[in-house]
């Protein structure tokens, strides 16, 4: 009898063990590649740039993810996940150890729970219809201006997102100030999506509230300005404001894919203008894409996007048209190279300024181009 009691307490401590299983993954990706940026404005006049860069196709990073069954369908989660530069081992996002994300919470049947440095809904859903998502990141919104190139991430953030069901997903994400000022850098967003056989669809929409103050949620990775005089929306100040949207889906038709996107992004009283011989004011933007991605071959994909976008400034506007096309060929699973290039063309009051490449140009046209390798672990 006590060996029966005995065996049956042993059964019952290794059930609990089991019971609490969990996992931690380690994972990662390097991005290397020469950029190739003409007409780059130098104090001087302007010149041609050719540098190394790394995170192109995809910012170069390590992380840790994992997952601790709970019981009863629930788990907890997990991610701590480091940018860094590849050309030289420096941290990216500003020198944090963790910038692109860190964040823990609750997953179940009904929907998952996360707080700390998240991904807005903007970001989660209309991010990967952007034929950045395909090319690299010069295929970027003038300026990042709508934030689908992760310019900044949400700190102290508390985000929600709805189970799928049956294609559709729905998330909300609220940001504290973390200050006795409670509206002064607060941020918010909700987004859809649904996906279902060859279509895909997205919207979304975030607002920052005072984002300069207090050192809080929207401190991120802020761009730099240009040295003609011009600078981004994400200089010195971002504003008393900043609101971003937008809608878009793809469709595949057989090894082709077609897609359309529009994001608009308000930046009011942004103290940086970008339209020349105008005056600061609220910045405006809306963007127009259209994109084409053709499965040439099983390790091959070709893509084309086309942009136009219009800002508005203090009773001011111009425009920027931009075309990007590359391809992508895969060497094995988890290691591709690809060949990118891009031409932008802008009104004439305007500046090119291809975003992330070698800075802005001294006129109103600028051509870029990179061939890199990406690798995945």
């Amino acid at each position: 009898m006590k060996k029966s009691l005995l065996a049956l307490a042993a059964l019952s401590t290794f059930a609990g063990v089991a019971h609490a299983q969990s996992n931690v993954t380690l994972y990662g990706i390097v991005d290397e590649g020469l950029v190739y940026t003409n007409n780059v404005a130098t104090s001087s006049g302007h010149s041609s740039l050719t540098q190394l860069a790394s995170g192109n196709e995809s910012g170069s990073r390590w992380g840790l993810t994992g997952a601790e069954d709970l019981g009863g369908g629930l788990k907890a989660i997990f991610k701590l996940e480091n940018g860094f530069n590849a050309n030289n081992g420096t941290l990216g996002q500003g020198g944090r150890e963790f910038g692109r994300q860190a964040w823990v919470g609750l997953n179940s049947g009904f929907g998952t729970l996360t707080l700390g440095r998240q991904y807005n809904a903007v970001q989660d859903y209309l991010a990967p219809l952007d034929v950045a998502s395909v090319l690299t990141q010069f295929a970027t919104h003038p300026y990042d201006n709508d934030n689908l190139n992760n310019t900044f991430r949400t700190d102290n953030s508390v985000k929600y997102a709805t189970p799928l069901i049956a294609g559709f997903q729905a998330e909300a994400l609220y940001a504290f100030s973390n200050s006795t000022n409670f509206a002064n850098n607060r941020a918010y967003s909700v987004g859809a999506t649904y996906s279902m056989g060859p279509m895909a669809l997205g919207a979304g929409y975030a607002r920052a509230q005072n984002p300069g103050a207090n050192g809080g949620a929207l401190v991120g990775n802020v761009a730099t300005a240009a040295s003609t005089g011009t600078s981004s929306p994400y200089g010195s100040s971002f504003g008393t404001r900043v609101d971003q949207w937008g809608i878009g889906g793809t469709y595949a038709f057989g090894p082709a894919t077609v897609g359309l996107l529009y994001t608009g992004s308000l930046f009011t009283n942004a103290t940086n203008k970008l339209i020349l011989g105008g005056a600061a004011g609220s910045l405006h933007f809306n963007n127009y894409e259209a994109s084409l991605r053709y499965q040439l071959a099983p390790a091959l994909v070709l893509a084309l996007g086309e942009t136009y976008t219009t800002l508005h400034e203090a009773g001011n506007s111009g425009h920027y048209l931009q075309t990007s096309a590359g391809a992508d060929y895969n060497l094995s699973k988890r290691t591709d190279v690809y060949l990118n290039a891009f031409y932008q063309k802008t009104s004439s009051n305007l500046v090119a300024n291809i975003d992330a490449a070698g800075g802005a140009a001294s006129g109103t046209s600028q051509v870029a181009a990179t061939v890199g390798i990406r690798h995945k672990f």
